[in-house]
């Protein structure tokens, strides 16, 4: 059948002819250059024929890694197609909830999810979005971010998010990078930041305030209800036909790096990266409840973990999702999760870190008879889940292990199962769970970044297993995620079921070596930069993680440094960083970040933050320290409230606590040349706002570096 392209030169609109019968007529700009669609025209969960895993290119199409059987045979599907199989599954199952100013919870429908997303997807043509062109994204989560997001893709364009804490030129480079048509926003003050960049955006042509009063007046700005008001009038015929022309093997959303080397980068991600991981997701927790599970967004969605989760994991399996408040991870997250009492809960290690020392401060202001009882209680949790632990790791499934012997059976019966342990649930645990809104809550997670063992064993005694996730944004989110009790307390996470992992550098097949993985959740490209690309993903599909780890024979991923982290001290000792900081900041539960130094050096030294108190106005540290450590630094004998009284005074009680906690984590040190020699005490915890943390709270090596080289050179005088 011969398909021509007739462009009218008088007309803002692409007629696609068939037979000499105009089938499909899309706005102009959106038929990408040297990409015809023409041939293309049954999407969206069309896979058009690619040669090549990546494809940096605007419009352009990768090879998926399918398989003949398992998880990685799952039939491709699109975004829009997910959304349209799940409403006809579920239409009036909940999709999305919102507490609004009257204390209510506000819910809406799959159904309704469906309409809404389409009326903006029909408003977003209308103001100009192009194919292949972005929307992006810039506020908290909420309804109008799942919806602008889901929009912008049903479109043909890309769903783009921006961190809150963005400053306007990094708004700036987001956008431009992006060629973003249109911003959608949450307030005031986000907009006036893209308002101070916009004259130098050529592609932006309309900007969309969801929250607070909307200045109309100002060229270009639209209330979220205009939208919806513009949308409802358009008809559905040009959204249908750029429907058509959508592909599952090519872009919809890009998430940013966060820039902790160089300019952040925009990842590609295809439709069948974000609904195929979602997928493998699902399939690992196995157990999820249609429409009686329910889960909490609060985590930043312009981070990939948060979307994979959030968006798309709740739409392959019609969960619904309630919104915390803006300022849940400034402290009111516990309260809407005591009114959600959600069934599945990620948190980042601050959110566990932060449910740690409330757990901490409860427990110092009780009697003498309650902490007997807390103290039996965890003793006999964290029994009970190290030996279901070992009993699953041992029998490679979740039941006894079957190379016992008759003691070591009665052993793991009596501690697995015990008595004590189910007085303990009853009498500590529950309250506990209770108190913290996770009384209903099966499945713990924890990602983005390593979270202490010591913590995680902390709440293992307390009856709350976390396991780990591990993954990257050029994945999609998720490589890696264990289950209860398949888990190792110090592992990044158990291999998804679909994914191929492979170990750059070593001899065994194990590691330990460069991490780098396969599968249908590897990204696309980093959008118009091939040789970055080309850096990340080698010829056969291998993405290239920068990480160092090993695998063990339950398939657990153990994660040991990262190659660009890696220090080499003068003596040609290798030295990962990490495990290092972790082993200080486990010893010294008040230091909020530890950095370590020593890169062609003749030893190695410590850069040391005390937890300081946030300004709820700029998140940014104060000089006054945070009431558990303020506690600490008291029972040490020192009068000091502020980090800089320490500092300035070199308080010698606080510097002595600190010599001998760094000593007991040179215990653990696996030979002289890993010992750290010396250490300071900063003058100011580290903030995203100060620029020492990234979006997404990873350190900024090089900025921390360089804000305090004279203190590192003063480690190294003669």
């Amino acid at each position: 059948m011969d398909v021509d392209q007739q462009n009218h030169a008088a007309s803002n609109t692409t007629v696609i002819v068939e037979n000499g019968e105009e089938i499909v007529k899309v706005n102009k700009m959106q038929v990408p250059n040297g990409i015809s669609h023409g041939k293309h025209l049954n999407g969206p969960d069309q896979v058009v024929p690619s040669d090549s895993f990546t494809n940096s290119t605007p419009g352009g199409y990768v090879k998926l890694h399918l398989q003949a059987r398992g998880v990685s045979a799952e039939p491709p599907i699109s975004v829009p197609g997910l959304l349209n199989r799940t409403v006809a599954r579920y239409p009036d199952a909940t999709a999305l909830a919102t507490k609004k100013a009257d204390g209510k919870w506000h819910k809406i429908t799959y159904k309704v999810y469906q309409e809404r997303v389409r009326t903006v997807a029909k408003a977003f043509i209308k103001l100009g979005l192009e194919r292949h062109h972005s929307v992006c994204i810039l506020g908290f989560n909420s309804e109008q971010w799942f919806v602008a997001d889901l929009a912008a893709i049903h479109a043909g364009g890309y769903a783009a998010g921006i961190y809150t804490t963005n400053s306007a030129d990094a708004c700036y480079h987001c956008l431009l990078s992006s060629r973003a048509n249109i911003c959608a926003v949450q307030d005031k003050k986000q907009l006036d930041k893209i308002l101070s960049i916009r004259s130098k955006l050529p592609h932006l042509k309309a900007l969309i305030q969801w929250e607070g009063t909307v200045d109309t007046s100002v060229p270009g700005v639209y209330s979220w209800d205009q939208v919806m008001e513009m949308g409802a009038k358009e008809s559905n015929a040009q959204l249908d036909s750029v429907l058509k022309t959508i592909a599952v093997n090519e872009c919809c959303t890009l998430v940013y790096t966060s820039g902790t080397v160089g300019p952040p980068k925009a990842v590609m991600l295809s439709h069948d990266n974000l609904t195929w991981d979602a997928h493998s997701i699902t399939e690992r927790v196995a157990d999820l409840q249609p429409t009686r599970d329910r889960i909490i967004s609060f985590l930043p969605l312009s981070h990939v973990a948060a979307q994979v989760v959030d968006i798309y994991t709740t739409l392959s399996n019609a969960i619904p999702v309630f919104f915390a408040q803006p300022d849940a991870l400034k402290g009111s997250l516990v309260e809407t999760l005591k009114e959600v009492r959600p069934t599945r809960f990620l948190g980042v290690p601050r959110v566990w870190e932060k449910m740690y020392e409330k757990i901490m401060a409860v427990g110092a202001s009780s009697g003498y008879i309650k902490k007997q009882i807390a103290m039996c209680a965890k003793d006999k949790g964290l029994k009970y889940h190290l030996a279901r632990i070992n009993g699953a790791l041992s029998s490679g499934m979740y039941g006894l292990p079957i190379d016992l012997t008759i003691p070591e059976m009665i052993k793991y019966w009596l501690e697995g199962s015990s008595f004590g342990y189910k007085m303990a649930k009853s009498l500590v645990f529950s309250k506990v769970h209770d108190s913290l809104g996770l009384d209903q809550c099966t499945t713990f997670v924890t990602a983005a970044a390593p979270l202490s063992p010591d913590i995680k064993k902390f709440f293992l005694s307390l009856d709350v297993p976390i396991v780990d996730a591990f993954g990257m944004s050029e994945a999609s989110g998720a490589h890696t995620l264990s289950i209860y009790p398949k888990f190792s307390l110090d592992s990044a996470g158990a291999l998804l079921d679909g994914t191929e992992t492979m170990f750059g550098g070593s001899v065994s097949p194990n590691g330990p070596g460069e991490i780098m993985m396969r599968g249908r959740h590897v990204f696309m490209g980093y959008l118009n930069d091939e040789a970055k690309t080309k850096e990340a993903i080698d010829d056969e599909g291998w993405l290239h993680s920068g990480d160092i780890g090993r695998v063990d024979s339950n398939g657990l991923l153990y994660i040991t440094g990262r190659i660009k982290e890696l220090l080499i001290t003068a003596g040609g000792e290798n030295v990962a960083p990490v495990l290092i900081e972790q082993a200080v900041q486990a010893e010294l539960l008040h230091v909020g970040y530890a950095v370590l130094i020593g890169d062609r050096r003749k030893f190695l030294s410590v850069l040391l933050t005390l937890k300081a108190k946030v300004n709820s106005e700029t998140s940014e540290a104060t000089d006054d320290l945070d009431n558990e450590t303020r506690k600490w630094v008291a029972s040490l004998g020192s009068k000091a409230t502020k980090i800089s009284e320490i500092v300035n005074t070199k308080d010698a009680a606080v510097y002595k606590a600190i010599e001998e906690g760094i000593t007991r984590a040179n215990k653990h040190a696996i030979s002289n040349a890993q010992k750290i020699q010396k250490f300071a005490i900063l003058p100011k915890d580290f903030s995203v706002h100060s620029g020492e943390l990234g979006p997404t709270l990873k350190i900024k090596r090089n900025v921390v570096y360089e804000k305090y080289k004279d203190i590192i050179e003063d480690f190294y005088k003669e």
